[in-house]
């Protein structure tokens, strides 16, 4: 049975979701003005295996993880480029999509921009004046938190001492110096959306409850996102959302742990930060990086807690990798003997008891990669005293099935020099190169499936020259094709 840690109360608490065999999850996405960096993969990975896990328990997953396109450092990009916001939103939510497809991070069932909600954000926000927790000030819109005395319960910050630590404030019309912005009245240059206040455009806050809200109702099950995220932004949430709706917001509050880089804080003016593209374009690390190298490493950690990492860290990841895919290589091999087949049925047993029970104590991923390391050295002991062909599938099979809840173990083999390559966006706007280049163009995903299927139709017809050729052309596009036991084939960038 599923625990996770709960935020909100403080305690692992057995997860029970509102509907049977249904799950309804929100986690906060990026706001899009420049490319992901370490701690997005830690989030991002953190939150992709939780809903495979509950997958693989049986539960349908509605997850929904929102893009912030509108905000003060989108603006501030976008002037310094000379160029619109929305060709830096695009830019930058393309460069999301190809970090996350190298790490296998799965798309959510819905990735709604702000943009797209600013009906379903002026409604909240007159519901919360109307309701008298929201007040106007000249065309800017501000929630009143003394109005709603539950204020810190996620946190466990009180307001009076938040409101003794607070700095003075700029804008002397706020009632508290800790009320936030619901609405901002447009400046000049700026974007801005029609509202009973005017020009203006939303603040951070409201975007997600109400894009959660339309999207989930409003009281769901999980919602997710980095321990950063509690304060202010989470807590401000939960205010406006019950606030507007006199209902709970989410049942469980799910935070993943901070990044350190060599046990020092992930900092730009410490010189240690990282965006996931540099890590795997980075010459200088010990070994070379793949998706599957750093998911590895990102899952050694317990979620929870805080993540070093290291070039060192990357190259003990590697070399667990290439224990389990040397064992994959020798489980190709034929074998008529089946001496061994009594005692891996046992020893497979054990493994998946232990890789259920890691997982159901708050995602325990670093026990459950250590169920799969000790199947993985009894089989290959097992493989010595001799395995039929039978056991030999039976066992890769349980390092797929269990592997495809962490997102590892999908290869046909391991090849370290061969790494999936992101999808370059038309336009290639970087914070070092501010000039735009044009990127050469990529195969489509049409042309991926017309390929594929050309493929399996040379392999039906024994043309196996034809079929090796067309998986050689993909890999050199950096699409990967893996051949399905049913004959068909998929295949990932």
């Amino acid at each position: 049975m599923l625990k996770l840690f709960n935020t909100l109360t403080g305690r692992q608490e057995v997860f029970e979701p509102m509907e049977p065999k249904h799950v309804r999850m929100y986690v906060c996405g990026v706001t899009v003005y420049d490319y992901c960096h370490i701690g997005h993969a830690r989030s991002a990975l953190v939150f992709d295996v939780l809903r495979r896990y509950l997958e693989y328990s049986g539960y349908t997953v509605t997850f929904v993880k929102n893009f912030t396109d509108v905000d003060d450092k989108i603006i501030k990009r976008a002037n310094e480029q000379g160029i619109n916001c929305e060709t830096v939103t695009q830019k930058f939510i393309q460069a999301y999509h190809d970090d996350m497809a190298r790490l296998g991070v799965r798309p959510a069932s819905v990735e709604p921009k702000a943009t797209e909600h600013m009906a379903e954000i002026i409604e909240l926000t007159e519901t919360l004046l109307r309701k008298g927790l929201a007040y106007q000030v000249e065309g800017d819109v501000y929630f009143d938190v003394a109005q709603y005395p539950a204020y810190g319960a996620l946190s466990k910050r009180k307001l009076e001492d938040l409101q003794a630590g607070a700095r003075v404030e700029v804008d002397e019309r706020k009632h508290n110096p800790m009320d936030f912005a619901l609405w901002k009245k447009s400046k000049p240059g700026e974007p801005a959306w029609e509202s009973p206040w005017g020009q203006g455009r939303p603040g951070w806050h409201i975007e997600c409850s109400a894009m959660s809200i339309r999207h989930l109702g409003e009281t769901f099950d999980i919602h997710g996102g980095g321990m950063d995220l509690i304060f202010p932004h989470h807590e401000n949430e939960i205010a406006q959302s019950c606030g507007a709706t006199g209902q709970p917001f989410a049942k469980y509050w799910v935070h993943n742990g901070f990044v350190q880089i060599n046990k020092e804080k992930m900092s730009k003016s410490l010189g240690n930060f990282f965006t996931i593209r540099e890590i795997f374009e980075k010459s200088d690390w010990s070994e070379e990086v793949t998706g599957e190298i750093l998911r590895y490493f990102l899952l050694s950690t317990h979620y929870h807690g805080p993540l070093d990492f290291s070039g060192q860290a990357l190259k003990e990841a590697k070399n667990a990798l290439n224990g389990f895919y040397d064992l994959f290589g020798r489980l190709a091999e034929s074998d008529n003997t089946a001496r061994a087949d009594a005692e891996l049925d046992l020893r497979i047993g054990r493994c998946q008891t232990g890789f259920r029970t890691a997982m159901d104590d708050d995602l325990n991923t670093p026990a459950a990669l250590a169920a799969l390391q000790g199947l993985r050295s009894d089989v290959n002991k097992l493989v010595g005293g001799g395995l039929s062909n039978e056991g030999r599938k039976s066992a890769r099979q349980v390092f797929r099935v269990l592997g495809a809840v962490m997102g590892l173990f999908q290869l046909e083999r391991w090849d370290f020099n061969v790494r999936v390559e992101p999808k370059p966006a038309e336009i290639v706007i970087t914070t070092f190169a501010p000039t735009a280049t044009v990127a050469r163009k990529q195969m489509t995903d049409a042309e991926v499936e017309s390929k594929v299927a050309e493929r399996v139709e040379a392999k039906k017809k024994k043309d196996f020259q034809r079929a090796d050729k067309i998986r050689a052309e993909l890999k050199s596009l950096g699409i990967t094709v893996e051949d399905k036991p049913d004959g068909t084939s998929r295949w990932k960038r």
